[in-house]
């Protein structure tokens, strides 16, 4: 199984946090050849297992921003999707990200994960669990 990547819009910036939802439940996108959308509960493996997931800037494994272990990232599957807050370092990646967020010029939130539980309706699949790696702000 390869690692897939999938992005959501929007960012919100409270101070030196940066919080939205990284992956909205029920909003088909288009990708490629197909459709998909993303079921409640996709994450919910993910998450009980406690896993270490980065916050990455651009899915780069080399600027880290964050990671659930440390708790300056944090991950909820609610009603909307899955939801992160994201506390950024006082580094330059930090300000300068911190910054773009405030000017509104950050494209939004990508996420790095397998699936491990999909269907298939003809062009439409139905993420039902993934094994999320990480999220990106892009």
């Amino acid at each position: 199984m390869s690692l897939e990547r999938r992005f959501a819009t929007g960012a919100t910036v409270e101070g030196r946090t940066l919080s939205g939802v990284a992956a909205p439940f029920g909003s088909e996108t288009r990708i490629a050849d197909f459709r998909e959308v993303i079921a409640p509960g996709a994450f919910a493996r993910t998450l009980a297992e406690n896993r270490d997931i980065l916050a990455l800037v651009d899915h780069d494994a080399s600027r880290v921003l964050g990671r659930t272990r440390s708790g300056s990232l944090s991950l909820t599957e609610t009603a909307d999707g899955l939801e992160y807050r994201l506390s950024l370092p006082d580094t330059s990646v930090g300000n300068d990200l911190r910054a773009l967020a405030q000017r509104g010029d950050l494209g939004g939130v990508s996420m790095g994960f397998v699936a491990t539980r999909d269907s298939w309706d003809g062009e439409l699949r139905t993420l039902h669990e993934v094994e999320l790696h990480e999220i990106s702000i892009v």
